[in-house]
């Protein structure tokens, strides 16, 4: 058996820290980890499909081929990695991150695709909520392919898995502060609060989800251009979608390309839902975050905190309530060092009791 970390993959490029371990069959973990690659790469490319990974393998463990779900309307990561096999998948093993589908949508069942494949043993991580597209696995066992899942949480999936039960899109509400809480000082200024490799990092981040949102008051007061570039300050391949919301007026000249506009965060979240969006990140200040604060609608906080105090400015949020009871409260799921700074990131503590369905 071989010991792996969970959740499996890593986060923003980065490996993270993992509290807890589980044991996999010693001739999968080759193709398992390329499976999770795979699904990560393509990560902020596949919504509304979740960014699944696969990957063929031999009865040796050898690996034959890896497959990502391309953007909607493409094949999914199983039929990718059986095109790429080709014939020495009849016998083979697969392994998926996310159970198979079993429905008709844009493309056909993959579930389909690998009995006619001639796969003969599939396993799988994590299991498709969806009533129409759940049920691969049965389907399978039914067409005589053994099918095992592993129940292993899988970190690029865990926005996607979120939003199907929430039916609406899953928010990082993202804080760049300094140790003593502030995002601006007195006077305004926040450029840079944290340091080179904090700020790539949140790029990196930007590049994996549907939007960034931002309030009409980030917009009038920094002109941002909300893209994921790279460390030579180059767009990276997938840009999110800026999304402003908001209702003051704001100049016809924008550094911002073609964003979405939304006069209220209920008519965003609805919108961006049906729109496809699953995973979207709020950079909009203290403002839109408080709002979404507010109305129970932050799933996630990644907060870049600088070792620096000021003493006196522009807090991370606005006030939640008069009393400790108002407070929010978050669970801490994992930090990443990024010298000189630190990104925290919590969670909803209680997730079943957050506001659902746009």
């Amino acid at each position: 058996m071989t010991r792996l970390a969970l959740p499996l993959g890593s986060w923003g490029g980065e490996q993270i820290i993992h509290a807890r371990h589980a044991k996999v069959p010693d001739h999968i973990a080759g193709a398992l980890m390329a499976a999770l690659r795979a699904g990560e790469q393509v990560r902020g490319a596949t919504s509304p499909n979740p960014p699944v990974g696969a990957g063929v393998f031999d009865q040796d463990g050898q690996v034959i081929s890896v497959g990502g779900t391309q953007p909607a309307g493409g094949p999914h990561a199983e039929v990718v990695a059986l095109a790429a096999a080709g014939e020495h998948a009849r016998g083979a093993e697969m392994v998926v991150t996310l159970e198979p589908c079993n429905h008709h949508g844009r493309t056909g069942p993959c579930s389909e695709a690998i009995k006619r494949a001639g796969i003969q043993r599939v396993w799988f991580c994590q299991k498709d909520p969806g009533e129409a597209e759940g049920g691969g696995a049965q389907r399978l066992r039914d067409a005589g392919v053994e099918v095992r899942a592993i129940e292993l949480p899988v970190l690029a999936l865990e926005p996607w898995l979120a939003a199907q039960r929430l039916q609406r899109p899953y928010v990082v509400g993202k804080v760049a502060q300094t140790i003593d809480g502030f995002v601006a000082a007195h006077d305004g200024s926040s450029k840079w609060i944290t340091g080179s490799a904090a700020r790539q990092f949140s790029h990196d981040v930007r590049a994996n989800v549907d939007a960034i949102w931002v309030g009409t008051g980030t917009v009038l007061a920094d002109n941002p251009r909300l893209t994921a570039r790279g460390e030579n300050g180059r767009d990276l391949p997938h840009q999110p979608q800026p999304v402003v919301v908001g209702t003051r007026p704001l100049p016809a000249e924008l550094a911002l390309k073609a964003p979405w506009r939304f006069s209220n965060i209920d008519l965003a979240m609805q919108t961006s839902w049906q729109r496809g969006h699953r995973h979207v990140l709020v950079e909009g200040g203290p403002g839109l975050l408080t709002s979404m604060l507010r109305s129970d609608l932050v799933d996630e906080l990644h907060i870049y905190t600088a070792p620096k105090l000021l003493g006196a400015g522009k807090k991370c949020v606005d006030m939640l309530g008069e009393s400790i009871d108002a407070a929010k409260t978050f669970e801490m799921s994992r930090v990443q060092m990024l010298q000189p700074d630190t990104c925290t990131v919590l969670k909803r503590k209680n997730h079943d009791d957050v506001h659902r369905n746009c």
